[in-house]
């Protein structure tokens, strides 16, 4: 008897500390040879969505807070893109087609939105917002 009270009693302990994982979404889908993808997310509600096609991608997303959106997609060679968000609303996202691009977009604060696209080969994008409410688009065509 004692040791079923004691085995339920971890069990709903066990339950109780992942609930702010099962709380976030991480949606990755990759075709071609040799990408990368990672991110982290602490908080609950947040959403990391990364589709790369092509060889040789990098896309990685960090979120701090809660209700935060990334979202990154790259179709060529040798693209790099990253998303860092520290605050709760926010929503980032990152589209690059072609070969070479990087592209970083910091948000520290709450309800910013980013957008981004770049086209061609080697485009560079470094956007960094702070405080609330900012909102920021960006296109970008480089030979």
């Amino acid at each position: 008897m004692k040791r079923t009270i004691i085995a339920t009693a971890i069990t709903a302990i066990l339950a109780i500390t992942a609930l702010p994982a099962m709380a976030n979404d991480v949606f990755i889908n990759q075709y071609g040879y040799g990408h990368s993808a990672g991110g982290s997310q602490t908080g609950w509600s947040n959403r990391i969505g990364v589709q790369q096609r092509g060889n040789w991608n990098i896309g990685t997303a960090r979120q701090n807070g809660n209700r935060n959106t990334s979202a990154i997609g790259q179709e060529g060679n040798y693209n790099r893109a990253e998303t860092i968000q520290r605050g709760n609303r926010n929503a980032a996202g990152i589209g690059q087609f072609g070969d070479n691009h990087n592209a970083l977009i910091t948000q520290d604060g709450n309800g910013n939105i980013t957008a981004g696209v770049q086209v061609g080969n080697g485009c560079n994008a470094n956007v960094v917002q702070a405080g609330n409410g900012n909102v920021t688009a960006f296109v970008q065509v480089c030979q």
